[in-house]
């Protein structure tokens, strides 16, 4: 891999380029160019890569499958929403090989602990700043580096850092002097200052001083001596620093004490996982999976199948593929009929693209339970005849198979909704978990003439002749849409997800059962939440609810989700293709609980005789609102925005709480100029949060500009109940919602009792 390979680069059957392919000598970067590109390159992170799929495993090497062997042909999945990198070799050996080489630096690179990255990035910036690669770095390169860290210091006091830093008086820093001068550096007077206030001797923590900070500032409770005496095992660097990914330098300097911590091995620990803002425990399965399906919300998407806008773009399997390893647990299947009796899935009358609905039935087949165990709901929009119909049933058994769930568990539809883990009351020993639901319409042998989609997503507007029906009563019946023949084989699939029109929850509390879902508009269900909430949350709690974005979003834009979760809408679709403040909320939302896709509703949304209405949280009985301060102190190695030399990001911290109406707020810090390296804010911002049970909190930073608007520089959302208290940092993520290295802010979260 590092003496480099030359690959076909393919996008589509006609385009095929060659370009030349290798590894870098830091084992990090992969870097390629076109032969015909002069001294023009690109490179991209081995980490940035989240598998490699070897064969024809994607559609754009299977569409070339005719001219080049599977074992050819390899792809290179990117983490976020990057395109695949597919690829063809010349040769069955030299695909084998980085196949190979790739999926074991993936794994390594998967691996490292902390003090391991930080050795590679430091590593990382050196190779950069290293113009002539002789393996040192002249002042004029230090300059340089800098404004590449996105920090702009004053020249007397670089040169004096790196002055300090240059022990074999060379003026220049090889890579150990290198570390020294990125020690010094990165120095944080903010993190000192804390372990000053509890190091009796200035120079080290003691195992009980450890555990006062842990039981004081951060508020770990009664397990604070065993985490103390943990942190330091994991955490303090080891007396020699053989061995790989250890700082060389960094750890000479330091004495290995099993009793104690250094200040190095305490900043590791605030930069940890142990030391994030979320609970670590929400990351792992921690709620009830016991409670019928109508108890949780679901990370559920629209359009599933699109990588682009629903007017022009892309239809693809690889939509649903990222969507499904991002926990997604309801995706949409839009089916129309297809040449040669087969069925395509796209958005219809539109210019997207088509692909067969096997393919797809056989992608979700393969992908269904990668991230979660929990049981997925296939949402058909069906526009197909009743002999395409047949064709989809037939796919539908043969392929799923057994997890295609076609009965109901213990043979009768019960009185509630089984659950995602267990079947629910009386059904002991049978289990959803595995298992793949149909949502669609069902007919009886009366209503086989019937409309076989429940919704109208191709609709030109989002007007009210479209919507299913109102609060009060059912629609106007002369409105009625056109109906088309239902197949009995499909209608037969359907047990748990039955599509029925919604027709005001009056009729829905005398008339529907508790397997019926009615499909809503984002303008519909708005208005339903504002104007009747407490009957949406109560109708929600024995029933599904399905939210789609509204047909004038023909660019695939997205809703704020949050206020329907407020009313207790399971199913509330995105648009997962696109970027941006709801996917952020989405990601924030179903992040917890194992990212498994499903999130358990407060206990006051998950009764019928609770009241809970989202524009009035203060008349709930056990209502207890919280007063939030977050004080944030500094951020860490900010990503540049403008990639132009010399150009150093002005960030400022916005916090945004998301809610019930009451609890929307907004609150920012000043900007800091010219340093997204270690910029210093000590500012506080406080908050009221009325129902924190649904309250999610995200802080933004972003590059102040007077001129135009703010660029954005990085994001972390989560959910309030997941929040620590005490010094934590936030590790920003990126527009994609992929982690951005060594970035973050730390910040001082205080959470009380509002008096």
């Amino acid at each position: 891999m590092k003496a480099g390979s030359t690959f076909r680069k393919v996008k589509s059957r006609s385009w095929k380029k060659q370009r030349h392919f290798r590894l870098l000598d830091d084992g990090l970067n992969i870097w390629y160019k076109s032969r015909w590109a002069g001294r023009g390159h690109s490179t991209f992170l081995v980490s940035d890569v989240e598998v490699v799929r070897q064969g024809h495993q994607s559609e754009v090497l299977q569409s070339i499958a005719d001219e080049y062997a599977a074992d050819l042909c390899f792809t290179l999945v990117f983490r976020g929403r990057q395109g695949n990198l597919d690829l063809v070799a010349e040769t069955a050996g030299e695909a084998a090989a980085w196949v190979q080489g790739m999926r074991r630096l993936i794994l390594k690179a998967k691996n490292m602990d902390a003090k391991e990255r930080l050795d590679r990035w430091v590593c990382d910036w050196f190779n950069k700043a290293d113009k002539n690669k002789d393996g040192r770095m002249n002042f004029k390169e230090v300059r340089k580096l800098l404004k590449m860290m996105n920090v702009d210091m004053n020249e007397d006091h670089a040169f004096y850092l790196f002055t300090m830093a240059d022990k074999s008086e060379s003026s220049s820093l090889e890579i150990e002097e290198f570390v020294l001068f990125y020690k010094m550096l990165t120095q944080r007077d903010e993190v000192w200052k804390l372990f000053q206030d509890y190091a009796s001797d200035g120079e080290r923590l003691s195992r009980g001083e450890l555990e006062s900070i842990l039981r004081q500032e951060q508020h770990e409770g009664d397990g604070s001596a065993k985490l103390a005496q943990e942190l330091i095992d994991h955490y303090e660097p080891s007396e020699t620093g053989e061995g790989p990914g250890t700082t060389r330098l960094v750890i000479a300097l330091m004495e290995r004490s099993q009793g104690s911590m250094s200040l190095d091995g305490f900043q590791l620990y605030l930069c940890s996982r142990e030391g994030s803002v979320f609970d670590g425990a929400h990351r792992d399965l921690y709620q009830d999976m016991g409670q019928p399906l109508s108890h949780y919300f679901l990370s559920s998407s629209h359009n599933t199948y699109l990588l682009e806008d629903q007017l022009r773009g892309q239809s693809s399997l690889e939509a649903y593929i990222q969507a499904l390893k991002r926990g997604c647990r309801c995706v949409e299947i839009d089916c129309w009929d297809g040449p040669d009796g087969e069925p395509v899935v796209y958005h219809g009358h539109t210019l997207t693209t088509k692909i067969l609905f096997r393919d797809v039935v056989a992608t979700i087949s393969e992908y269904a339970f990668k991230a979660s165990d929990f049981p997925l709901i296939l949402s058909l929009e069906n526009h197909c005849g009743v002999e395409q119909q047949r064709v989809m049933a037939r796919h539908l058994e043969k392929i799923l198979g057994a997890a295609l769930l076609k009965a109901p568990l213990g043979g009768q539809l019960p009185e509630q909704l089984p659950s995602p883990q267990a079947g629910g009351p009386g059904l002991t020993g049978l289990d959803l978990k595995g298992k793949i639901l149909m949502k669609a319409k069902k007919v009886s042998d009366e209503t086989l003439n019937d409309e076989v989609s429940d919704e109208d997503e191709t609709a030109a507007l989002d007007s009210p002749s479209t919507d299913q029906g109102s609060a009060d009563g059912p629609p106007d019946p002369s409105k009625k849409k056109s109906t088309s023949k239902m197949s009995r084989e499909l209608s037969d699939l359907v047990v748990y997800c039955k599509s029925v029109h919604f027709h005001g929850f009056q009729h829905a509390q005398l008339h529907s059962r508790c397997h019926e879902i009615s499909s809503l508009s984002e303008s519909k269900a708005r208005k339903l939440a504002k104007e009747a909430g407490a009957d949406f949350v109560r109708h929600n709690a024995r029933q599904l609810s399905r939210i789609y974005p509204s047909g004038l979003r023909t660019v695939s834009s997205n809703y704020n989700p949050q206020e329907l979760w407020n009313a207790g809408c399971q199913i509330v679709a995105l648009n997962f293709q696109t970027a941006g403040l709801e996917m952020d909320l989405n990601d924030g939302l179903f992040n917890q609980n194992a990212g498994c896709g499903y999130v358990l509703k407060p206990v006051f949304m998950r009764s019928g005789d609770l009241t809970f209405d989202p524009e009035t949280p203060q008349e709930r009985s056990d209502y207890a609102p919280r007063r939030l301060s977050i004080q944030v102190i500094s951020g860490q190695q900010l990503p540049k925005v403008n990639q132009k030399e010399g150009s150093i990001v002005d960030p400022l911290v916005r916090v945004e709480i998301y809610g019930v109406p009451q609890d929307l707020a907004k609150e920012e810090t000043s900007h800091i100029q010219n340093n997204g390296f270690n910029p210093v804010w000590n500012e506080t911002l406080n908050f009221v949060v009325h129902t924190p049970e649904l309250a999610l909190v995200r802080f933004v930073v972003e590059d102040h500009d007077t001129a135009s608007r703010n660029d954005f520089v990085g994001q972390f959302t989560l959910p309030f109940a997941s929040m620590r208290t005490g010094y934590r940092h936030v590790h920003l993520l990126s527009k994609d919602g992929t982690s951005i290295p060594h970035a973050s802010l730390f910040v001082n979260v205080s959470i009380s009792a509002l008096t």
